[in-house]
């Protein structure tokens, strides 16, 4: 694995007549761009977050952080860490009992749960894969 590059959510598209939606992140210190096809209610649980809009009932990644909270986990980070045949892989990063352990997911449900924390965690993308994929903005 390369080095990795922090990044953060910049940008959310929703389409309603689309099944694929996008997600950008951003690099933290640099101007790299990173997009992310993702469905609907991955883009969803995204937009409700970040409006503050708090389900009543628990969705699924509200589960799965309270999976982690009730079995003594504390989410550490995500990675995007590969790209094979046009899809990207992740990793969701807890400490338990001091180890940290590698939690496999798609980037949309790990890039969901970070935003169900406040701050929310840590995202990185290895630096071989943003290479292969990135874009340069002036934002």
């Amino acid at each position: 694995m390369a080095a990795l590059v922090e990044m953060e959510l910049s940008r959310i598209i929703i389409s309603e007549i689309n099944d694929q939606q996008v997600i950008y992140l951003h690099e933290v210190e640099g101007s790299r761009e990173f997009p992310i096809l993702i469905g609907l209610f991955e883009a969803a649980s995204i937009d409700r977050r970040i409006k503050g809009d708090v389900p009543p009932r628990p969705l699924t990644h509200d589960l799965i952080r309270s999976v982690f909270e009730h079995l003594g986990g504390e989410p550490h980070d995500i990675i995007i860490n590969s790209l094979h045949e046009h899809t990207y892989y992740a990793v969701i990063r807890v400490m338990h009992d001091g180890e940290l352990i590698e939690i496999d997911s798609r980037p949309s449900d790990a890039i969901a749960l970070a935003m169900h924390y406040d701050p929310p965690l840590p995202i990185f993308v290895d630096g071989e894969v943003l290479e292969a994929v990135s874009t340069t903005t002036d934002l």
